[in-house]
């Protein structure tokens, strides 16, 4: 078999501002998951999502440092509709969160933007143009 991708882990340095970031941008994230050190979604699709505390990391592999110099991963979330795509950024940047890169037509067909976690990662929204 094949290796598969099963779950994307991203580690956070505040994991209550980053869960009520994805909660914001419509993951279901159970209430009182902040007072764990370790987050595990399953997405629609199977996928997982996980977030850990950088404490955790740093307990598990003490060698661990936080990444510097930009932002090291980042997630892209398909939207309905290109109005969608403006929708979802407008509600985030007024629940207060970074906006990177305001919605534009992309030249490969894509309405896209581009958010900031609390962490700094990159979260990307796009849907098809036609």
């Amino acid at each position: 078999m094949k290796p598969q991708l099963d779950m994307i882990g991203l580690v956070a340095a505040d994991l209550a501002a980053s869960l009520a970031f994805y909660r914001r941008l419509g993951l279901d994230i159970p209430a009182g998951a902040e007072n764990e050190p370790h987050v595990d979604l399953t997405l629609p699709g199977g996928v997982r999502i996980s977030w850990d505390t950088a404490k955790l990391i740093s307990e598990i592999d003490p060698r661990w440092t936080p990444p510097a110099g930009g932002h090291r991963i980042a997630l892209a979330f398909l939207c309905e509709s290109p109005a969608a795509v403006d929708e979802t950024y407008r509600h985030m940047v007024e629940g207060g969160y970074a906006g990177h890169q305001e919605p534009w037509d992309a030249f490969w067909g894509q309405r896209y933007a581009t958010l900031r976690d609390p962490d700094g990662n990159g979260v990307d929204l796009f849907a098809p143009l036609s």
